[in-house]
């Protein structure tokens, strides 16, 4: 099982960015996804996540109106859509595929089983 997150780069802020995760190895539509961000010396912690149909997302207040996320379930794909970047968005981003088969959004690291190697978004000001 692997999971490739890919987009990110360098961006003023206000710019605008779009993260893919693309899983291969299985089929994941039954699962839900999330991104995670990470900063050194910080704890990774959650940005956005959606169940496995798409019916449910959730974003953390840092986020909520900037980012949007979404999943081509055909394509073992999600996205991360992020709008109106701000410096503090600096980040490792991590995609996240969730332990179990809920149809509810899950928030904590420890939820999800298989991670991807991260992909750096950088702000500047």
């Amino acid at each position: 099982v692997q999971l490739q997150a890919s987009g990110g780069g360098l961006v003023q802020a206000g710019g605008s960015l779009r993260l893919s995760c693309a899983a291969s190895g299985r089929t994941f539509s039954n699962y839900g996804m999330g991104w995670f961000r990470q900063v050194p010396g910080k704890e990774r912690v959650f940005v956005a996540g959606i169940n496995w149909g798409g019916s449910s997302t959730y974003f953390a207040d840092s986020v909520k109106g900037r980012f949007t996320i979404s999943r081509d379930n055909a394509k073992n794909t999600m996205y991360l859509q992020m709008n109106s970047l701000k410096p503090e968005d600096t980040a490792v981003y991590y995609c996240a595929i969730d332990r179990s088969r809920l149809l509810v959004v899950r928030r904590l690291p420890r939820d999800y089983e298989y991670w991807g190697q991260g992909t750096l978004v950088t702000v500047s000001s």
